[in-house]
């Protein structure tokens, strides 16, 4: 090989052998990589060279260094393409040694400091972000996030988990688990603290911080999601939540103030109202309760050491408002020994799970206890509840025309009309409206005798499918005790016309309504009759006949009839 070839190929020989073949193949593609490949060459397929063609060795290492030097500097030169993005236009000269061979010359430091243009062209970076640590998405450092992780559980034991920032509110939660769930939109949601092991459950205020409420439990505490119909109840008929030998005032005013300025007296901080009567109060580390009459005011709760005196010597605090939270007690009366059914109690926001700390109470009737809980609500948060009360009334007042309607059954939302002509109109005379109603109805049960007689083999005919579409119903909860439907329309607020309907225990052909009226629980029995044939269900011994149980809810959502109140809250088990 002569020295003014290419020197991409070069021989060393050694002791007039052939012992190594070096291949140097400079890529200058996108990183420009130098492969070095070595071959070893056996002495017997490589004849040797001729004496005559002998190449000046210190030239060919002085030219393969040269090579090298600009291999390398390409290299450089592409890893600082690489790393900053841009092609430089100077970069320092590397120099390599090899051993076993002398340079010509050696570089000083002049020589090593001196600039030469790159070999490789300016070539623009398309992903700039990539080489740059606070713009690229893998070499930034990772964003922490202020989310907090909390289960939510149903009434029928299923949880869900959400992912919620630190300042949602309680109301923010149950909107989006309505949203996740699919259910009806309206403000008788509620997020419930239960407590299982203290038997003790409240419901979150819609304004308050989920996260800090959160922070406030155990281990073993939870938060359910369910309906509570009396959450607001009070701002609507507050006369049926504050009898007025409760309400200081009232008695002072012989009951002539209006609901409107009892309701404006709770929500003033100026004035002070004032709860009283008599509580059974639990005495601390034991199980007995002691009678005692108290007094609730903005400042706290107080009970008289000498039987009704309000005089400041002969009353002692037993709770403040600030820093507690007024609960239920679920686990009845056997636990703390209570003598009746109606109990309550203080705790305060920073006890956990000691049932030392918790002030028990116990009132003598279910409006008694709304009564106290209801104005330590009112006391504690005052214009707050107001306003959280009007958020929804607000939102309804706001919707557009054109938005759909809530589905909802009202005294206002179902007319009489009239679809005989070629276009629909209302029927506004009463009687005229009846006797359309009459005359549906008899065309109904003409139908049905018609499906009888017919003798169809589906399953849903009208004489099969009235036993079995009220299954469908929100309101409709099968075969459950009686017991269990005390206890929900006692979870979900006692507020008149919450009702729920189920199984009839005694008569397996029979079904039961539960309603409530005057936070009083009431059960009234439906029971089938038969007609011509067909089978209708009634309330008031076959005076009134419906079709169906969905036709009989229907009917005293319009009309009270026999029952004490229209039905107007469905109790219903929501599963997330």
């Amino acid at each position: 090989v002569g020295s003014s070839r290419p020197p991409e190929a070069f021989l060393h020989r050694e002791s007039g052998r052939l012992q190594n073949f070096f291949i140097v193949v400079a890529m200058r593609g996108c990183n420009a990589s130098l492969s070095l490949i070595s071959f070893s060459l056996c002495p017997s397929r490589c004849p040797p060279a001729p004496t005559d063609d002998d190449v000046d060795l210190e030239q060919l290492v002085n030219d393969m260094n040269s090579s090298m030097e600009s291999v390398y500097s390409t290299q450089a030169d592409t890893a600082v393409l690489l790393n900053n993005g841009h092609a430089p236009h100077h970069h320092h000269q590397v120099h390599t040694s090899y051993l076993g061979h002398s340079r010509r010359h050696t570089p000083n430091l002049q020589e090593e400091h001196q600039l030469r243009p790159a070999s490789l062209p300016a070539i623009p970076n398309p992903f700039p972000e990539l080489c740059s640590p606070t713009g690229s998405p893998i070499l930034s450092p990772i964003q922490t996030s202020d989310n907090h992780i909390v289960k939510v559980w149903s009434e029928d034991g299923a949880g869900k988990v959400v992912e919620i920032p630190a300042d949602m509110t309680a109301r923010d939660v149950c909107q989006l688990l309505v949203y996740k769930s699919h259910c009806l939109d309206d403000s008788a949601w509620a997020l419930v603290e239960h407590h299982p092991i203290l038997g003790i459950e409240r419901c979150v205020e819609d304004h308050e911080l989920v996260v800090q409420v959160q922070a406030s439990m155990s281990g073993d505490s939870k938060f359910l999601f369910r309906k509570n119909y009396a959450k607001y109840e009070f701002f609507r008929n507050p006369l049926n939540f504050f009898p007025e030998q409760m309400v200081a005032f009232c008695q002072e005013s012989d009951g002539s103030i209006p609901p409107s300025q009892l309701l404006q007296n709770f929500l003033n901080s100026s004035s002070c109202p004032e709860i009283q009567g008599y509580l059974y109060v639990k005495e601390p580390g034991r199980k007995s309760w002691k009678k005692l009459y108290m007094f609730l005011r903005r400042s706290g709760l107080y009970y008289s050491t000498k039987g009704t005196s309000k005089e400041p010597r002969h009353l002692q605090v037993l709770s403040d408002l600030e820093d507690s939270n007024v609960f239920t007690v679920i686990t009845g009366r056997k636990l703390y020994n209570a003598p009746t059914d109606y109990q309550f109690c203080i705790k305060p926001s920073k006890v956990r799970s000691d049932c030392k700390e918790l002030k028990m109470l116990c009132a003598e009737d279910e409006q008694s206890r709304t009564c106290w809980m209801t104005a330590f609500r009112l006391f504690k948060y005052g214009i707050v509840l107001y306003q959280s009360y009007n958020v929804p009334q607000q939102r309804k007042s706001n919707l557009s025309p054109f938005t759909a309607p809530v589905r909802s059954v009202s005294e206002n939302s179902l007319v009489a009309m009239d679809f005989s002509g070629r276009t629909g109109r209302v029927i506004d005379n009463p009687i005229e409206a009846q006797s359309a109603a009459l005359e549906e109805g008899h065309t109904w049960r003409k139908r049905s005798q018609r499906m009888n007689v017919l003798g169809s083999p589906s399953p849903l005919h009208p004489s099969s499918l009235s036993t079995v579409i009220h299954r469908t119903q929100v309101w409709f909860h099968g075969r459950i005790m009686r017991e269990e439907a005390h206890k929900m329309m006692i979870q979900q607020g006692q507020v008149d016309g919450l009702f729920l309907l189920r199984d009839s225990q005694s008569n397996p052909k029979a079904f039961v309504l539960t309603l409530c009226h005057h936070q009083k629980i009431k059960h009234f029995q439906i029971l089938p009759c038969e007609e011509d044939g067909q089978v209708f269900f009634s309330l008031d011994d076959g005076a009134t006949k419906f079709t169906d149980l969905i036709h009989l809810v229907e009917f005293y959502q319009l009309n009270r009839g026999v029952l004490p109140c229209k039905l107007k809250h469905q109790c219903t088990a929501v599963a997330l």
